[in-house]
């Protein structure tokens, strides 16, 4: 047995500055897990809600009374039980909360509550948390999807796309596709400087640009790759996150950059030319949360040619990917534990996608910590592709270098999901 002895609970500072929550699970043998909730800026309205204290201080994002639920409420309620039992642990917890949407306690404590515990138990086995993961399954790498150029929530909505990325298509290790995509990266820095497009760094470390519409954006980035020796398409493709939900609502569109308003139809139609000019390979939310019509449409659409991701539209809930599967939207989920709220709705979300026959993709989110948890879970879930922000700042640079870590080091997984794209 591996019975919790402690639970500590803290306020921490996120990637933003912001303040967020960190838990610590000690058991009776002394292993330790710590689990960090990260935050998002870009949210679904039917993920797991966060608890933040309102009023003045820390313009009402300190997170006190959530770290002040998890020591009077949590922790006594989690003394003695053992580590390895994931999902009775998660499942008290849901019930301690008693909130459909996780907003008493906050699915802020709730995550890292449930990953503190996935890190003890992994911790008291004394093996890597992707390998208690897998168990004995074999599993590979995942495919880093590697932002280049942030927009929407995450730079100020200076070009209305949310993240414009890279997928090393051509690269046949983790180790190969991080090669690759450091010197895009850093090409595209100096394209930008040239133009002189440059703002600075988005929250996700991508470069924070000044173009005059989102094709400029795309125009640059297949420049980027050629500049760095690549050949888009085959080395190197383009992959977006449109975050439609961000500046669309009821079946209606407004671009910024381009002071259009568009219905569901012309936004369809937009994306669709943008897939037969550019090597794009996967767009993640092309039609907003509420826009389920327009969805099932793109999907069609573009039934062959490439990966339709969805994030806000199914915000990792087992129950919504089910849905959409039935209703033929999207083709891929991206799995947020967040989102979430805990490490077995994650999971739950995470196979009623893969028995779908959908794609899964492990995602951080825009404020993030140093914590590596979601490259172990992609790893060990043998999710097929991870999803982390840009090849910047730390917080980032944390993952991907957990990654290859993970490749490196004995024992590995069995190789590298280069070939996880969905694209029926």
């Amino acid at each position: 047995m591996s019975r919790i002895k402690q639970v500590h609970a803290r306020r921490i500072w996120d990637s933003r500055g912001r303040p967020t929550v960190e838990v610590d699970v000690i058991t009776e043998s002394g292993a330790l897990g710590r689990g960090i909730a990260p935050a998002g800026a870009s949210r679904g309205t039917r993920e797991a809600i966060e608890r933040r204290d309102g009023g003045t201080r820390f313009g009402g994002l300190d997170v006190m009374l959530a770290v002040r639920g998890i020591q009077t409420e949590i922790a006594p309620a989690l003394l003695g039980l053992d580590v390895i039992e994931q999902e009775k642990i998660d499942t008290l917890l849901i019930a301690l909360d008693g909130t459909a949407d996780k907003s008493r306690l906050g699915g802020n404590a709730l995550i890292a509550t449930s990953l503190a515990v996935l890190h003890a138990a992994a911790a008291d086995a004394h093996l890597p948390l992707w390998r208690y993961l897998a168990k004995d399954a074999v599993v590979q790498l995942p495919l880093p999807q590697i932002q280049i150029f942030g927009g929407g929530a995450h730079a100020d909505r200076r070009v209305d796309i949310q993240d414009f990325m890279v997928i090393a298509t051509g690269a046949r290790s983790f180790a190969q596709a991080m090669e690759m995509t450091a010197e895009v990266y850093r090409h595209a820095g100096l394209l930008m400087k040239q133009r002189g497009s440059s703002q600075g760094i988005a929250d996700e470390g991508g470069w924070w640009p000044a173009f005059k519409h989102n094709e400029e954006a795309l125009d640059v980035l297949v420049m980027s790759i050629e500049s760095a020796g690549f050949v888009p398409g085959q080395d190197v493709s383009i992959a977006l996150d449109i975050a439609a939900s961000e500046f669309g609502h009821g079946g209606r569109y407004t671009l910024g950059l381009e002071k259009k308003e568009l219905d569901s139809d012309a936004l369809i139609e937009k994306l669709l030319k943008w897939l037969d000019k550019y090597p794009i390979v996967s767009i993640e939310d092309p039609v907003a949360e509420d826009d389920r019509k327009g969805m099932i449409a793109f999907t069609k659409a573009v039934a062959g040619r490439v990966q339709v991701v969805g994030d806000d539209y199914l915000v990792t809930n087992a129950k919504l990917v089910q849905e959409a599967a039935q209703q033929k939207a999207c083709n891929a989920v991206l799995i947020k534990p967040n989102q979430a709220g805990t490490i077995t709705e994650t999971y739950a979300a995470l196979k009623a996608a893969q028995q779908a026959g959908y794609a899964t993709i492990v995602s951080a989110r825009s404020g993030e910590t140093e914590d590596v948890a979601i490259v172990h879970l992609a790893t060990g879930w043998n999710a097929g592709q991870l999803k982390v922000g840009s090849f910047a700042r730390s917080e980032r640079m944390a993952k991907w270098n957990e990654g290859i870590r993970v490749e490196t080091t004995e024992p590995h997984p069995a190789g590298y999901c280069w070939q996880a794209l969905k694209r029926d």
